[in-house]
């Protein structure tokens, strides 16, 4: 199965644009109305900004450069003096919290890194860098793995715009060497992790050494990338079929996976670390995953319901017991077309 294919929905932005004001990307919706009362974080924004950058590198159309420029100004304003976010907005523009988490501030960085290295305008790439720079000081500092592999991912893309500054690499290394020790301390046995469970995002960890593997070229990196994916891939397929760690318990070590609910963010991860998999290793049957996990979207789910909605542009939060959760939200939305882009690049 390739793009193009019937099954492969064709890259619509209307929904994207629908959520976005001149001020961000709205975060939650009631079915596909945007929910006003929510506001803003810059989770959401910093994925809008990475999907905005992707489509634009692949057809440069000047809307989605400037609503690459909303999303990054949104971050822009979000960022504390001292270089971390706040996370929430209210609608009427109110910071809603005296500092985000660990993980913001990693998604920022790594939003930003690529946007350093995009087909976007100088000014943009100017703003991002200053973002990137001011923000990363904090990273030393970092105990989440997930803020340590969002901001690897920015800083390999941040190194391909700069590749003179061999401190980017230093730090790559530090950082992915920081996930190979929680990684030897956690994995055994059957269990070949880098915490005592799964939640969220793990795909995350996984394409981040895959990317420092093709930064360094260190065999620790990808050894450990394919056998972490390989784990990811044994505990979330099921008779061809991608079934996510369910968040209503996760799934913790020796104990039982929890089945729902199911979300986008999940299949998003999967997807993008099973082709960064086959960009790094050149192995075909990463592609097969790939697409077997990015239909889950499509209706290859343990509810057979079709996540994406086509008509709309936009993505359902999640695959419940008992169906779908009909909420339409950034976080989903985005989510499926990071794996939407991801395909299209990946061709």
């Amino acid at each position: 199965m390739r793009i193009g294919s019937p099954k492969i929905p064709p890259i619509k932005l209307d929904y994207l644009r629908a959520l976005t004001d001149d001020t961000g990307i709205i975060q939650h919706t009631k079915f596909t109305t945007p929910n006003r009362r929510e506001g803003y974080t810059t989770d959401d924004n910093a994925r809008a900004l990475i999907a905005c950058t992707k489509y634009h590198g692949i057809n440069s159309d000047p809307e989605i450069a400037r609503l690459a420029g909303i999303y990054l100004g949104f971050l822009y304003h979000m960022q504390k003096t001292d270089g971390r976010f706040h996370n929430f907005l209210s609608y009427d523009r109110r910071f809603l919290d005296n500092l985000g988490s660990e993980d913001c501030l990693g998604r920022a960085l790594w939003a930003c890194g690529y946007a350093v290295n995009s087909s976007l305008d100088k000014e943009k790439k100017l703003v991002s860098k200053e973002v990137f720079d001011k923000g990363f000081p904090h990273v030393p500092h970092f105990r989440s793995p997930r803020a340590k592999a969002f901001a690897i991912l920015g800083l390999s893309y941040y190194q391909q715009a700069y590749p003179e500054d061999q401190n980017l690499t230093l730090n790559i290394i530090r950082l992915a060497d920081q996930l190979l020790n929680n990684y030897n301390h956690e994995s055994s046995g059957d269990w070949h992790w880098f915490e005592p469970y799964l939640t969220y995002a793990n795909a995350r960890l996984t394409q981040a050494l895959f990317e420092a593997y093709r930064n360094t070229k260190k065999e620790e990196y990808c050894q450990i990338a394919e056998e972490s994916l390989g784990f990811l891939v044994e505990n979330q397929m099921v008779n061809d079929k991608f079934v996510p760690i369910g968040n209503n318990g996760w799934f913790p070590k020796g104990g039982r996976k929890a089945l729902y609910d199911q979300q986008s963010i999940e299949a998003s991860c999967m997807t993008e670390a099973a082709l960064t998999a086959l960009q790094t290793t050149g192995d075909e049957e990463y592609r097969r995953t790939a697409y077997i996990i990015f239909e889950w979207y499509l209706g290859r789910n343990s509810q057979k319901a079709m996540v994406y909605n086509p008509e709309t542009g936009g993505c359902y939060d999640g695959v419940t017991p008992s169906g779908l959760n009909l909420n339409q939200g950034a976080e989903a939305t985005v989510a499926y077309l990071l794996a939407r882009l991801e395909l299209e690049l990946s061709e």
